[in-house]
Order: structure tokens, then sequence, then C-alpha cells
């Protein structure tokens, strides 16, 4: 339920908001960047109450702020209202609720919490991405003003019951770590702690880098494949492959992630998430919008499926909301410049293309540093 906070939830009113607001993409995408910005912020204060406050609690606060803010949008007529929905939809939606339920899910599961982080975000990647195609279907027949509220009515209706049925977890400090080398029980970093390690910037490099770049393409999905022959509804329904190859990565990393180095993951996502950017300038109606399709969600699935599970392997569990409320911020943050770098890319080359082949550079440096920078030692 973070889809209507997320690129691909917000993708299908991009064309129509233009339209609607008589404003140019690159000033939708400034809008966009500037309430990604500001969202952003208060993600360490959230992964910090997650540290201290019942997550059921948490998740049931946002999703009241959550669905007030959509239901709030559907009466924007300009610009400055749009960008201060934005500035809610990001904070509220692809942040705060996303970081409280996979924290919610780590602070439950004890035994092979990546498969259950792995299951968790294949359902959560498998409605995100099938949401565009229901979504552009009711922005078409009814508008926006009626997606949106329609939306803010989802979330209280299936997000708050969901909650309530949430079991407590037990206390961080009888958590036990389990090894191939046996059972060891870990006190777990702190927040400076673990920024002081290379792995926890390697991690938030890979979640910024994922983030930057898939928001930037599935921000402009309509538009991007447009300019390579697809109708808007063909280029909706390109999230379809997305989420297939989202949801087999996302369970499949999740399975294994227990067991194997979680570097393996990082350097498979950033080659698949530099290969779509590659693709970008050759896709074509047909099998090769497919193959983008799925290489695209496999870069993010096997993000997905490992990033969480990875930050409690290497820190613990005391303080995982806080670790991981400074990281979902900073990757938060670098989403803001994805559609806005992308939109300027293409008004300067005359294409989508081109600026899509040059930011293939990030992943692959990514995905480099991450064979050489060492490991955490336990704390």
């Amino acid at each position: 339920m973070t889809f209507p906070g997320q690129t691909a939830g917000l993708s299908v009113f991009a064309d129509p908001l233009i339209a609607q607001l008589g404003i140019d993409r690159s000033t939708l995408s400034l809008s966009y960047l500037i309430g990604t910005l500001l969202g952003a912020a208060v993600q360490p204060l959230i992964g910090r109450m997650l540290d201290r406050v019942d997550a059921r609690r948490v998740i049931i606060a946002i999703a009241i702020v959550f669905a007030g803010i959509l239901f709030a949008l559907s009466f924007v007529q300009e610009i400055v209202g749009l960008t201060a929905g934005y500035v809610g939809l990001r904070m509220f939606g692809q942040g705060a609720l996303g970081l409280a339920a996979t924290t919610a899910v780590a602070q439950i599961v004890r035994r092979r919490r990546g498969l259950a982080l792995g299951i968790g975000g294949a359902i959560g990647s498998a409605g995100i991405s099938l949401a565009p195609v229901l979504l552009e279907r009711i922005v078409s027949e009814l508008g926006i003003a009626v997606a949106w509220r329609l939306e803010s009515l989802a979330v209280l209706v299936v997000v708050i019951p969901i909650a309530l049925t949430l079991p407590r977890p037990a206390p961080p400090e009888t958590e036990a770590q389990y090894t191939s080398t046996g059972t060891i029980i870990v006190s777990g970093y702190t927040a400076p702690q673990a920024r002081r390690t290379g792995m926890f910037w390697v991690l938030t490099g890979a979640m910024s880098t994922s983030a930057m770049l898939s928001t930037a393409l599935g921000f402009h999905q309509i538009g991007l494949l447009g300019e390579q022959g697809l109708t808007p509804l063909e280029a909706a329904a390109n999230f379809v492959p997305q989420t297939i190859t989202a949801l087999v990565a996302t369970l499949l990393v999740g399975s294994l992630i227990d067991r194997r180095d979680p570097r393996i993951f990082i350097v498979g996502s950033m080659m698949a998430m530099a290969a779509s950017m590659l693709l970008v300038p050759v896709v074509t109606p047909g099998i090769v919008a497919v193959i983008y399709g799925l290489v695209l969600g496999l870069a993010g699935g096997a993000l997905r499926g490992m990033e969480a599970a990875a930050f409690v392997r290497y820190y613990g569990l005391s303080h995982i909301g806080s670790i991981r409320g400074v990281a979902i911020s900073i990757s938060l943050a670098a989403s803001a410049f994805g559609p806005y770098a992308l939109a300027i890319g293409s008004e300067w080359f005359g294409s989508f293309g081109a600026p899509s082949a040059w930011l293939a550079i990030l992943p692959a440096v990514v995905a480099i540093l991450a064979l050489f920078v060492p490991q955490p030692t336990r704390n």
C-alpha cells in the first residue's frame, strides 16, 4: 500500500498533470524533486521512533496521515499545492510506511528473516508494479481527483486492519543470530557506529543508485517508452514484466541472503540496473520492451530482497530502525534527483536514450566498490 507514494504509482499521473496544470516536464520533475528531498528529511526520525515505539502504532498513524494527504491532493489546481502533496506522499508513502513495514518484519521474525522479508517484499513489489495498469484506466476514465480519493480510501481499508493483527516483537536484546559457526548474541551497532563502516555506505549507495535510476525510469515511463513507439497503455503495462522478475528475484534473494554473502546480490542488482539503462535507447514495441521490463524488475527485486536482512546481519537489531532510517533518508533524497536529471537530459540531448546510457555508469561504480569494501566485524 505504499504504491500511491511510489514512483510507479505517481508515473500514471505525470502526463495528465502536465496537461491539467499547464506546466512542462521539467517543472513537474522539479516539483517532484523538492517534494522528495523534504520528505526524505524525516526518515531518521521515523527510524528512531520505530526503535522506541510499537511498530503497529507507528504504521496506523502513518496510514491515517498518508490517506489524508491523498484526499487533499484531489483538490490541487496549481504547482505549489502539488509540490506540498509530493512532500507528503514521499514522506509518508515512499518513505515512512515502507520503513515501518519492513522494520516490523525484521523485529518480529527471528529465524529465516531474509526469507520473510523476501516474501513481504515480493508481495509489495507485485502490488506496486501492477497498480499502474489499474490506475491508468481510472485516471483515463474518471480523472485524477477520483483516482487520488480511491487511493486514500484503499490505504485506510487495507493498512489499519493489517497493522492491528501484527504480533508484538520480542525485546531486541534477546536476539540470537544464527550463523554457519553456531549461535551468537549480537549487541548491535548504533547508527553512528554503523556509519563509520564502509559497508554501510556500499549498501546505502546501492539503495540510492537503484532509487534514483528506477525512479527516473518509472516516473517518465509513459513518455520514455512512448518515445520508443509504445502507446500509453503499453507503456503502463510494462510494469507487468517488471513485476514478474521483481517477484522472482525478491523471493530467491530473500531465501538465500541468510546463508550467502550479501555482496553477491549487490553486484548482481547493480549490473542489472546498468543493463536496463543501456537498453533504453534500443527499446521497441514487443519483445525488446518486455526484456527491458524483465531486466529492470530484476535489478529492483534483487536489492529489495536483501537490503533489510543485510543491515540486520551486519549491524544487529538493537538500533536497526535508526540505521535503516538514515539509509532510507539518503536513498529517498537520491531518488528526488532521478526524474529531474532524466528530464533535463532528455531536453538537452533531444531524447531519453543518451542520458540513460550515461547514467549507467553509477551502478557500475557501486558494483566495483562492493567487491573491495570489507564487511564489518561483529560488534
